[in-house]
């Protein structure tokens, strides 16, 4: 990044006010009645209520549309490990996208602990505050231990976005690319370049929609992850398979897909060459891909290419999943975010799309048209359908899972604050 991208990016976050959420009052304060119904004495009535009926906190508190975004610092976006503190900016711009595409209040809580037990006790005794649990940013294989055991000791839904919201929107569009590339996902070979918890997510929601555990091929540090390995967690030994490949370089040869969540320029042009026909390549490192995406169209003109940066096509943007996924259970309340919410969000953002793009979506990026296929195999993040879509798809799914308290709603996407909350 040049120096004056840097400073921007700095005077961002600062300026004229330092960060960027703030709190806004919801009710009339303008005299001494509004004060004394909004704190004392006023304010005994709806605990009361709440001490009888914990569900009244839906109704009498913002419990309902409000969402904890919760790190450690462990694994700060291409950063790594820089500390619970130097997260905040991240966890702030996450509530940023949660109001902005879905209308959901959040809070940043930045945990500094001397453990992962010591962060799921902190977590778990104050998980009542809020509606749902946003986990960001925390390193693997703690990050799995961390999010099951939460979402065993919490009664409101605890999403690790780095996991299950790259897995959804990955999963979303790969469905549409082989498609477009006439293969089956059963049948598809799968290189994974990668073994955090993105990468396991991902290929653990592949698997859910059809692709064979057989048939993937994943790869650390040290090479493919296989059988005669014994250096394997629990998490990366699910992908251990029986095979002769050690490197990339041999599992790439006739693969149907690659699925790059690793490091910049890992991919040559030469072991895209030995991809099968019509390549599916999601290099998602970002900012810098695994192979960048112009090398990768110079050396196939048949490559189906997405990545995570928003200035090429086919990007695989978190916020496509999370604001919706978590208005859906919020708007149901969810006691958690389960398989079946999952796998409806992928098949919402897989058929949308498909559909013709509205005008103010291609004005909103200034292009002419876009259509389904190698170049638009995703939906764009300002594409307002989103909300309706992804968010009806797994509030019914919750309901249909039994994991939802309140019914479906009548209508999509939610109007008014009444709405939201019930009232």
């Amino acid at each position: 990044m040049t120096d004056a991208k840097k400073q921007a990016a700095l005077d961002y976050h600062s300026q004229p006010i330092p960060g960027k959420l703030s709190v806004e009052i919801t009710k009339p304060t303008s005299s001494a009645k509004h004060l004394s119904m909004a704190y004392s004495p006023g304010v005994a009535e709806p605990v009361r209520e709440i001490a009888k009926d914990p569900e009244n906190a839906y109704l009498y508190t913002g419990k309902g549309n409000l969402v904890a975004v919760i790190s450690d610092g462990t694994a700060i976006l291409g950063l790594g490990n820089l500390g619970a503190l130097a997260s905040k900016p991240v966890m702030e711009g996450k509530g940023v996208l949660f109001k902005r595409f879905a209308g959901i209040n959040s809070v940043d809580i930045e945990i500094n602990a001397e453990s992962p037990q010591a962060f799921i006790d902190t977590v778990a005794r104050i998980a009542d505050t809020w509606g749902g649990i946003n986990l960001e940013d925390i390193k693997a294989p703690e990050c799995f231990e961390i999010e099951r055991t939460l979402i065993e000791r919490c009664s409101i839904p605890v999403f690790h976005d780095d996991q299950h919201g790259t897995a959804i929107v990955t999963a979303a569009g790969m469905l549409n690319a082989l498609d477009i590339a006439g293969k089956k996902i059963s049948d598809a070979r799968v290189v994974c370049l990668g073994a955090g918890s993105a990468a396991i997510a991902c290929m653990k929601l592949l698997v859910s929609c059809g692709a064979k555990a057989e048939h993937i091929y994943m790869i650390d540090r040290k090479g493919v992850i296989h059988s005669g390995r014994d250096d394997l967690n629990q998490y990366k030994a699910m992908f251990a398979t029986q095979t002769s490949l050690r490197t990339l370089d041999e599992a790439i040869e006739d693969a149907d897909v690659f699925v790059g969540l690793s490091g910049p320029n890992l991919l040559s042009a030469d072991q895209l060459r030995k991809m099968a026909a019509n390549p599916v390549v999601f290099a998602c490192s970002n900012p810098d891909p695994e192979i960048d995406p112009q090398v990768a169209n110079e050396t196939r003109d048949d490559v189906i290419m997405a990545t995570g940066r928003s200035d090429y096509p086919n990007q695989v943007n978190n916020v496509l999943g999370f604001p919706f996924i978590f208005r859906g259970a919020l708007d149901v309340r969810a006691t958690r975010i389960n398989e079946e919410m999952m796998i409806a969000a992928v098949h919402a953002i897989k058929d949308l799309a498909r559909e013709p793009v509205p005008q103010e979506v291609l004005d909103a990026y200034e292009v002419d048209t876009l259509e389904f296929g190698s170049g638009y195999i995703i939906p764009t993040p300002l594409d307002e359908r989103l909300l309706d879509r992804v968010s009806s798809a797994v509030a019914q799914a919750a309901v249909d899972s039994g994991v939802a308290r309140r019914p479906y709603p009548s209508h999509y996407p939610l109007q008014n604050v009444a709405d939201v909350y019930g009232g």
